[in-house]
């Protein structure tokens, strides 16, 4: 018999995710769904920046494709926007990843616990705010479980998975799988404050920071040396401007409410450069400039 023509691979949907927030780490999740061809609803209060996003996901693909991190024979998933949550029961899944704010996270899982199944994971991208905290403002603490995506979600295979003191193992197991789905390693980790990526990360930028605020040395041989000398990827400070020098402060605000940390306690110069909207690459400007990329 004549061999078959092969046929583009398309996913089950099994799967059909609910992110939370247009901003940069909902965006890239979102780009990361849609590039397993999985179908997504972003939801974002504010039309303006879904609009936007739009854009910056359509930017993420592209990349994700040249570099090669996405599936090649897969057909990326069809992509939904809304200003509510209203059209949100049907999902599979839901993944918070609006401000790193308590209550602004609580109130958002609270309001899609309300919405959705009884069963379906509502998971939050949360980088320091333990979980089990979060999930006494869900009606059902069970299904709420963190898995922290770093950014670009597209470049990182691994995720940190947070299990909360009353998250189930049916949670655990649904949320598993939807990680598989998307082609991510998961380490489990217990919860606590920062668990332990922003745990061990956050503190360091804040003390490279420190260093520079101090004239001990420039951004630039700050990260050359913690490259060069100690195998660090990207160097502290550009890892800043990644995650947004914004998070990073507000990251480190919990941190230090949480723990007592002196450690954790925002230097001036961080301070400093939320103050003056040098949030890093997404601003177009951080410890580096990247106005010229933007």
């Amino acid at each position: 018999m004549p061999a078959e023509p092969p046929q583009e691979s398309h996913p089950s949907h099994a799967h059909r995710i609910a992110v939370l927030g247009a901003g940069v780490m909902g965006v890239g999740i979102t780009a990361l769904a849609l590039g397993h061809g999985l179908p997504v609803l972003l939801i974002d209060t504010d039309q303006d920046k879904l609009d936007r996003a739009g854009d910056a996901i359509d930017h993420e693909l592209r990349i994700a494709q040249l570099m090669g991190t996405l599936p090649p024979d897969v057909r990326t998933g069809p992509l939904e926007t809304a200003t509510t949550t209203g059209g949100i029961g049907g999902v599979t899944a839901v993944i918070e990843a609006i401000t790193e704010d308590t209550g602004l996270k609580a109130k958002a899982l609270a309001e899609v616990s309300a919405r959705v199944l009884p069963g379906t994971p509502l998971i939050s991208n949360t980088s320091s705010i333990p979980i089990d905290e979060l999930a006494g403002c869900a009606e059902r603490p069970e299904d709420v479980i963190g898995t922290h995506f770093m950014n670009p979600p597209y470049l990182i295979p691994t995720v940190e998975v947070i299990q909360g003191a009353r998250t189930a193992a049916a949670t655990m197991a649904a949320a598993g799988e939807l990680l598989t789905a998307l082609d991510r390693r998961q380490v489990v980790v217990r919860d606590a404050p920062g668990f332990v990526t922003s745990r061990v990360l956050h503190p360091m930028i804040n003390d490279a920071a420190r260093v520079v605020q101090e004239g001990t040395a420039t951004a630039e041989a700050v990260d050359a040396l913690m490259e060069g000398c100690l195998g660090h990827p990207t160097g502290p400070l550009r890892t800043a401007d990644l995650i947004g020098i914004d998070n990073l402060v507000d990251s480190l605000r919990v941190l230090h409410q949480h723990t007592g940390d002196d450690g954790c306690r925002p230097c001036d110069l961080l301070l400093d450069k939320v103050r003056r909207g040098e949030l890093g690459r997404k601003s177009g400007r951080g410890f580096y400039d990247y106005q010229e990329e933007n």
